[in-house]
């Protein structure tokens, strides 16, 4: 459980100031209002990611629409409703090729465009505040008590952050004239378009002189979804690893799912594993320096599913060692894809595209137990990021949620281009009353207006209003705002 029994506890930092942003690289134009995530509730997660905020770490931050230069928009799919496209078969055939042969497919030079199942907090430029810059006193979390003025209930466990991060873009070819090298794949385009113009006029010939009869075929029907949704586990080898295709299989690649806890014995069994597969995809990938894990629990519901909510690693395993980690966040209405990490040598199987549909597929299970957990969030969406695009592949078209209000209303198209920007929606959960915001002061939680009585001549106020306003008057009467 959460230190400090049933309360989120946060710190706001707000953030005015721009800086850099990690998707256009301008050098002042990201502009976001974080806070520090001392303890999380699944359900307080929950409610705010579908007001636009995200985790990278413990820093949880919601990026300024009307300000920042590069929109970042909440993007989910319905993992019922979802079919897979000819993009997402080949993808399996591809890994499912690579196990029962031991193919590696060739990297082609648009691979890095495909994107991973998450976008990038880390690399777009979002900087979480240093540890020694948090005021908190830790001892104010233990055995808070509760003032008469407030009413609340909730129930707590920490969510354990990891930043998102995507393997950035292949740069691609610059036009030049072609040399003799490459006559040879001039000529191989043109034998291309001259095939498919001699079958196109097979199909004319032989159609001709027969009377067309055009038969309404329903795009979507009842038994469509779930006949596709058959094959394609199975080509997904049913949750096992083990797909089913002819022939010997010589690999495995089997997906174990772990709390991200150090009380657990599997995750600590693989932590170093893990750890050093992490370290080793950030340096190559992102030239970035590695950083250490968190902890968390699990939380346990009646009607949640059995594995619990909150943070968890999906282990990809091959010939005994972790290739690839995916993690999650289960929440109370979704699985929410957080990071993918793997080993640079397998790149080229798309490990994103297919781990994410991995993560389809459990989201799907999960529903059986807990029928109100059927989202999957894909993360942000940034129109002029290209290693988002496959974003708007995955079909049905997913939703685009609008801050600040998600839950009453979602757009149904993604942006236009880079500049276009959605209206958003009525706030149906507005602040109304600041004087209702609950604050943590002294290890008592009390609303906001008997902190503002017992603080005379206290200045706060604009910037209590700044960061209930981001959070909604549901959110920030359930959340604890720390006041020093």
């Amino acid at each position: 459980m959460a230190a400090g029994g049933s309360y989120s506890i946060v710190e706001y930092f707000g953030g005015d100031g721009g800086y850099r942003c990690g998707y256009c690289k301008h050098e002042n134009g990201n502009f976001s209002h974080g806070m520090w995530s001392h303890t999380m509730t699944v359900q307080d997660y929950q409610d705010l990611i579908d007001r636009g905020w995200r985790r990278s770490g413990k820093y949880v931050y919601k990026p300024l629409m009307n300000k920042t230069c590069c929109p970042q928009y909440t993007i989910r799919c319905h993992a019922l409703n979802f079919h897979p496209s000819k993009t997402h078969k080949k993808t399996l055939k591809k890994v499912n090729r690579f196990l029962s042969k031991g193919e590696m497919p060739v990297e082609r030079h648009d691979e890095g465009l495909e994107g991973e199942p998450m976008d990038s907090a880390h690399e777009a430029g979002v900087q979480p505040p240093r540890q020694d810059l948090l005021k908190i006193d830790h001892s104010e979390v233990q055995d808070i008590s509760t003032s008469p003025d407030t009413d609340t209930t909730n129930s707590t466990a920490p969510i354990t952050p990891r930043e998102d991060a995507v393997p950035a873009p292949a740069e691609k070819t610059p036009n030049v004239t072609p040399k003799s090298g490459q006559s040879h794949r001039i000529q191989a385009r043109q034998e291309k378009r001259r095939r498919k113009d001699e079958e196109r006029q097979r199909r004319e010939r032989g159609e001709r002189g027969k009377k067309k009869i055009l038969v309404p075929f329903p795009r979507h029907t009842v038994d469509r979804p779930s006949t596709s949704w058959v094959s394609f586990s199975a080509m997904l080898g049913g949750g096992t690893g083990q797909p089913s295709v002819d022939g010997l299989t010589l690999l495995r690649l089997p997906v174990r799912l772990v709390p991200v806890s150090f009380e657990d014995p599997d995750f600590l069994a693989s932590y170093e594993q893990s750890a050093a597969l992490y370290a080793r995809y950030q340096t190559t990938v992102h030239g970035d320096s590695p950083y250490e894990c968190g902890e968390s629990e699990a939380e346990t519901a009646p009607d949640g599913p059995d594995v619990g909510y909150g943070s968890f690693h999906q282990q990809y395993w091959l010939d005994g060692r972790i290739v690839a980690v995916g993690v999650l966040d289960i929440l109370p209405s979704c699985v929410s894809s957080v990071y993918l990490y793997y080993h640079p040598e397998f790149s080229s199987l798309s490990l994103g595209t297919y781990s994410a549909l991995r993560e389809i597929a459990f989201t799907r299970q999960l529903q059986q137990q807990s029928p109100k957990l059927a989202y999957y969030y894909l993360g942000f969406y940034v129109h002029s990021c290209p290693k988002m695009r496959y974003k708007r592949r995955v079909p049905p078209p997913p939703s685009l949620h609008l801050p600040p209000t998600p839950s009453t209303r979602c757009f149904p198209k993604l942006p236009v281009n880079s500049t276009s920007r959605p209206k958003e929606t009525s706030d149906a959960c507005a602040l109304k009353e600041l004087g209702r915001v609950l604050v943590l002061h002294r290890r008592t939680v009390m609303p906001y207006a008997a902190y503002a009585r017992k603080r005379k001549g206290s200045n706060d106020e604009k910037e209590v209003e700044q960061y209930a306003s981001l959070l909604g008057q549901t959110c920030a009467e359930k959340i604890l705002l720390y006041r020093a």
